[in-house]
């Protein structure tokens, strides 16, 4: 009997296992999933034209993400892909962030950049980026891309193996939302006051 009810515990641990280890976005039962709007397609809906503006366009003032996920782009959902094409003028930086379904991978097609993250021993990695260099981002970790030029602007092309990667960024995750100043006070040991001034400067622009 407890040979038995042993077989059994182990049978359900190994299926948790196998689930948590083919965790990801769910496979689907049919070649593509159609909106609820639409009952038949043709190729326009497989067409993304969104990234059109970019041809010819010169570099944005200010750190710039062209994305290509569920969202913008519905033919996506159920293929576990996504994309998104990042535009960093001289000096800018694409603040520390994560992606919780996904891991990132940066192809630099312009520019230099240095990237970084962080593992869960709080380990930090960096790399210097010249053009056709390639990184991974692993999958929920901190990390960032710095254009440290100051003249020229940089250019990469990050690939996602979700169509809803998401992205939390801890700036305005931490600084832009309702958290009470006196909790944010005392998990970065400072004051409200410095607390306040770091909400104001990322408070949205009128």
């Amino acid at each position: 009997m407890a040979y038995s009810r042993n077989l059994f515990f182990l049978a359900v641990a190994s299926m948790a296992i196998v689930q948590m280890t083919m965790a990801g976005d769910p496979d689907i039962l049919t070649d593509f999933v159609l909106p609820a709007n639409l009952t038949t397609v043709d190729g326009n809906f497989f067409t993304f034209t969104g990234m059109r503006v970019l041809v010819g366009a010169p570099p944005p003032p200010a750190f710039k993400v062209l994305k290509a996920s569920m969202a913008e782009f519905p033919a996506l959902n159920g293929q576990s892909v996504s994309y998104a094409v990042l535009l960093y003028p001289a000096g800018t930086v694409n603040p520390v962030h994560t992606h919780p379904r996904s891991a990132e991978l940066l192809f630099l097609a312009e520019g230099n950049l240095e990237v970084g993250f962080v593992d869960t021993t709080n380990k930090l990695f960096t790399q210097t980026l010249q053009p056709g260099d390639l990184f991974v981002f692993p999958k929920g970790l901190v990390h960032f891309q710095y254009n440290a030029d100051a003249k020229v602007p940089a250019l990469a092309i990050s690939a996602f193996g979700s169509s809803n990667a998401g992205t939390v960024s801890l700036p305005n995750t931490l600084f832009n939302t309702s958290i009470d100043d006196n909790v944010l006070a005392l998990s970065f040991k400072t004051d409200v006051v410095t607390i306040q001034k770091l909400k104001a400067g990322l408070a949205p622009k009128n």
